[in-house]
């Protein structure tokens, strides 16, 4: 039998696909900073198929948002507690 759902790491390729009218719109210097951010999701695509949500984006964002966490928590760890 073959698979009604794609897998989580097609179906997060397929959302950022999405972003393309939006990342066209962009400067260059944005785009690039843009596929950038995009590709952070990609660290996590274990996490995000366990997670199960029906909602995509919700996934994709909170690994970009955690990817930038750690970063800030890494400059700043006093002000991160």
């Amino acid at each position: 039998m073959g698979r009604t759902i794609p897998s989580y790491r097609i179906a997060s390729e397929m959302e950022i696909r999405k972003w393309r009218p939006f990342r066209k719109l962009l400067d260059k210097q944005d785009r690039k900073k843009f596929d950038d951010m995009l590709s952070i999701p990609r660290f996590y695509n274990v996490a995000g198929t366990m997670t199960c949500r029906p909602v995509l984006i919700h996934v994709i964002l909170m690994s970009i948002i955690f990817e930038h966490y750690k970063q800030l928590s890494v400059k700043f760890p006093q002000k991160m507690k």
